[in-house]
């Protein structure tokens, strides 16, 4: 760096998350000099990073180490080849004061909801299949047509208005057809009851329905430690990795076909110039920092956003329940999941006589969860986990809170035609700008979907062109998890995938 605060690279990132340490790592490995900037001063890694206190370690909303794609898991295991463990996944459903396995089970779903509310819910599905609704707008629409409208108003409206914060029949279909894609009502029971009986001798893994999966690999201390070693590799190849750098602007020199990326740390002013500039940052922000302003700023500014909440309760007890995660899917509560650390990783909890479980709320950023003190939130939380019955509030011996805004990008209603507006213009005007995963691209991508857009851009870059159409990641490429990470299976290997996606 200059005295002057400048800098010149090859390629300047804009965040530290799972897509601009996945470029970055890729670009030093093949030689391109790089800067990041990053605008929390002191966790890289994003909604994928571990946060600690007190030796107790969090992860921001729990995230399973598995894909489709060997060239993801191949790059995992380059990054951090000895530190992953195998867990087994055990998530329930809260509902009504009952918990319901999840992957069900069906003796056990038709116990908790009784044989007159089963046959309901098997009418209605039936209805569903028999006269489905033809115009498909909203999630409600998806899911009522995929599950009937009482299995919908049981186990998917509460949860989801929770996640998001409107109406389901105000969200986009498209969430639903990303998300729960390749699960049937039929698969589910069948699978429940193959399970129920002892009759399910292969398990699992993921690659008919990802959201039955069984096992996942994961750090033995949180996905955080992934993304500390991608950062250290890029450092030690000569990259910059600028922690409490906040972007201001981006400004394109037709003279020189370069970027001028101007950042701030605290008072002192950055610059960095650039021959490409990755960008993770949220559409919405990026579009405010392009000088001159793009023509679609007005679409721009129309993107929301969901913001989110983890309160972490130390409790004096051994292990509460034995679940990774719950879901509550009770109106009368507000926390959303709630999850249970030590069963991640042993080695997220020092403390074998303290349970450690991280309650989830959802909001918007400046809304009455949000403006809400820490101790007001742990109280919430410690309120919220006697009303559930879950613990008894004289254990719990500490809490902390960890905000995490911007954490799910919002499928409205007009939210598609306003990322395609800006994405169109940026392509057009700018070559070299190159908009990578989660809020990067106003997508709803996994990790693994996210390190997939930032390999593809990586490879643009080397060729000069935008050769891969990296808007296809999690759509054309039938890209979704599997069990295992893909290793024994392979079926959707990245050097597959172009033949697959549309050449720009």
């Amino acid at each position: 760096m200059a005295n002057d605060g400048s800098m010149a690279v090859d390629v300047a990132i804009v965040g530290a998350g799972p897509a601009g340490l996945t470029a970055g790592y890729l670009l030093t490995k093949a030689g391109y000099s790089v800067a990041i900037i990053e605008k929390d001063t002191r966790y890289v890694g994003g909604i994928s990073r571990t946060v600690e206190h007190n030796g107790f370690r969090f992860d921001i909303g729990g995230h399973r180490f598995f894909s489709r794609s060997k060239e993801v898991v191949d790059l995992w295991n380059e990054i951090l080849p000895d530190d992953f463990i195998e867990r087994p996944r055990m998530s329930r459903i809260y509902y009504e004061g009952r918990f319901y396995s999840y992957p069900l089970r069906a003796f056990e779903a038709l116990g908790n909801l009784g044989i007159v509310r089963s046959t309901l819910c098997m009418a209605s599905f039936a209805k569903a299949k028999l006269f489905p609704k033809r115009d498909i707008r909203s999630f409600e629409d998806w899911t009522v047509n995929a599950f009937g409208r009482k299995l919908y108003s049981i186990f998917f409206k509460t949860y989801t208005e929770k996640v998001w914060g409107m109406p389901c029949d105000e969200m986009s279909a498209d969430w639903a057809a990303q998300r729960i894609k390749g699960l049937s009502l039929w698969g589910a029971v069948i699978d429940g009851l193959k399970r129920s009986l002892g009759l399910n001798k292969r398990p699992n893994d993921g690659m008919q329905a990802k959201t039955l999966l069984e096992s996942f690999r994961y750090p033995r201390l949180g996905p955080g430690m992934m993304w500390d070693a991608a950062r250290d590799r890029i450092v030690e190849r000569g990259g910059r990795v600028l922690m409490g750098h906040a972007l201001r602007q981006l400004t394109f020199n037709n003279a020189t076909q370069r970027w001028t990326v101007a950042a701030t740390h605290g008072d002192t002013p950055v610059t960095v110039n650039a021959a490409h500039v990755i960008s993770s940052a949220p559409m919405r922000e990026l579009a405010s920092r392009l000088h001159p302003l793009p023509a679609t700023l007005p679409e721009a500014a129309n993107l929301k956003y969901r913001d989110f909440l983890t309160v972490a309760l130390m409790i004096r007890s051994p292990d509460l329940f034995p679940d990774n995660w719950i879901y509550i899917h009770d109106p009368k509560v507000q926390v959303g999941r709630i999850q249970n650390f030590r069963s991640w990783s042993p080695e997220m909890v020092p403390d074998p006589a303290i349970a450690c479980v991280g309650l989830e709320y959802f909001c918007f950023e400046g809304d009455g969860l949000w403006a809400s003190s820490d101790d007001e939130l742990v109280a919430l939380a410690t309120a919220e986990m006697a009303a559930l019955g879950l613990c008894d509030p004289t254990q719990v011996e500490g809490g902390v809170v960890v905000r995490q805004e911007k954490a799910y990008p919002v499928y409205d209603e007009d939210y598609a035609q306003n990322v395609d507006m800006l994405r169109r213009e940026i392509e057009d005007r700018y070559p070299t700008l190159h908009c990578v995963g989660r809020n990067g691209m106003h997508r709803y991508n996994n990790q693994d979907h996210a390190m997939m857009t930032a390999m593809l851009t990586v490879r643009n870059i080397q060729a000069g062109a935008r050769v891969y159409d990296v808007w296809a990641v999690n759509e054309d490429a039938e890209y979704h998890e599997s069990g295992q990470e893909g290793e024994a299976a392979a079926l959707a290997s990245l050097r597959q995938v172009p033949g697959r996606l549309k050449a720009a």
